[in-house]
């Protein structure tokens, strides 16, 4: 590519070979936003949470939580999950059968997301038999 060319998106095959050396985990996102307020939303609250603790506990979800503002003050009731999941189809599969989407009260969208850099630090003490993730 020459200096001169900017192009506004690359085949995913380009990204994968310039990042080889990396993890390159494939995961999944679902963007969650509100479709009729967060009346709905708080009504689905119980439902959804535990949804997301059986998908955790089937090893499904890696990371989930509510997105604040940009200002980071308050919360408009977006969420966002980061699932595993073998295909984008295998994760609108899964991200439909959410309480919060079954219901109308949120709608997403998904969006394949690689892992190439990052940490995750545990400090597990024996004496106290306690952890702490930095």
């Amino acid at each position: 590519m020459s200096e001169d060319e900017n192009p506004k998106a690359v085949p995913v095959e380009t990204v994968l070979q310039a990042s080889k050396a990396m993890l390159q985990k494939q995961l999944y996102a679902i963007f969650t936003t509100p479709a009729n307020g967060l009346g709905p939303v708080f009504a689905m609250m119980e439902e959804h949470l535990e949804f997301q603790v059986g998908l955790e506990k089937q090893g499904v979800l890696f990371a989930a939580g509510p997105m604040w503002t940009d200002d980071g003050q308050s919360w408009e009731g977006e969420g966002l999950v980061i699932i595993r999941a073998a295909s984008r189809e295998a994760a609108i599969a899964i991200a439909e059968q959410d309480p919060m989407h079954r219901s109308g009260a949120r709608i997403f969208r998904v969006r394949p997301w690689l892992i190439n850099e990052g940490a995750v630090t545990v400090r597990l003490d024996y004496s106290s038999q306690t952890f702490s993730i930095a």
